[in-house]
């Protein structure tokens, strides 16, 4: 394993949320980490004084993933400041801006959020795993690995925000496809799959949830947090996962056991 102070991670919608969890936790544990964030900067900075106020270092990236140009700005400022990509997790994301019924979505919302959901990470990791093998040809990196955030509405059907379940049935594949692929390069690809999880995406819908937990929804009964996601995410960038790719990781309290 490389020293911790050399590793690089890049954490796309890190300004908040589950992203600002996984940027912390992995910041505290010796990894340089790319703070990305569309439109958010203050909290994106806030993000990145975190992690320097813990000892680790970070540097914001701002980037809409569902832009080409974007992204690949993004990743010419990292690998000018830092030279190399050891980790990339895709976690931007977006709801719909209005939760309407099925037989109501629009073509633009169904666009706006595949485009932030699919594919941006999509091309992203298109980009980042042709660096990551060309840094692997150079010896510059070792075990590099990328980590999809997916969610439970991969399965789970909510009719009034469609578009966010298929975009994240569509990770799931996405997953698949690039473990398939990049395991002869060495590099391993994951999917960590929340379920409910107290973010600004989830905050609409507080009592909604709280009774559902209540009622024993998940047979952990309480609301996940972020920092839930990012140990999880923590683990698969420590390596304590080398011989498992493709593979998900729920972390929903248990609410995939689709109990009777």
């Amino acid at each position: 394993m490389m020293p911790a102070a050399e590793r690089v991670a890049l954490v796309t919608g890190a300004s908040r949320g589950i992203g600002r969890g996984i940027a912390l936790a992995l910041g505290g544990h010796g990894w340089v980490v790319g703070v990305n964030y569309r439109g958010n900067a203050a909290a994106a900075q806030d993000t990145v004084a975190a992690i320097q106020a813990a000892g680790g270092a970070a540097i914001a990236l701002q980037a809409d993933i569902a832009a080409s140009a974007d992204r690949q700005q993004m990743l010419d400022q990292v690998m000018m400041e830092y030279g190399r990509i050891d980790l990339l997790v895709n976690n931007a994301g977006m709801g719909p801006r209005q939760r309407v019924d099925l037989l109501e979505m629009s073509e633009a919302s169904y666009d706006e959020v595949m485009a932030v959901n699919l594919k941006g990470p999509l091309f992203l990791t298109q980009a980042v795993a042709r660096l990551m093998i060309d840094l692997l040809g150079a010896g510059a990196i070792r075990g590099p690995k990328i980590v999809n955030i997916g969610s439970i509405s991969a399965y789970t059907s909510s009719p009034n925000r469609g578009e966010y379940c298929l975009s994240k049935a569509g990770m799931g594949m996405l997953t698949r496809l690039f473990a398939d692929r990049l395991a002869e390069h060495g590099i391993n690809v994951y999917e960590v799959r929340p379920g409910i999880v107290a973010t600004d995406m989830t905050s609409a819908v507080t009592g909604k949830y709280d009774q559902l937990i209540s009622d024993g929804v998940t047979p952990i009964r309480r609301w996940g947090q972020p920092d839930d996601v990012a140990r999880a995410v923590l683990a698969i960038a420590e390596d304590y996962l080398p011989f498992s790719t493709g593979e998900i990781i729920n972390v929903d309290g248990g609410f995939h056991l689709h109990r009777l």
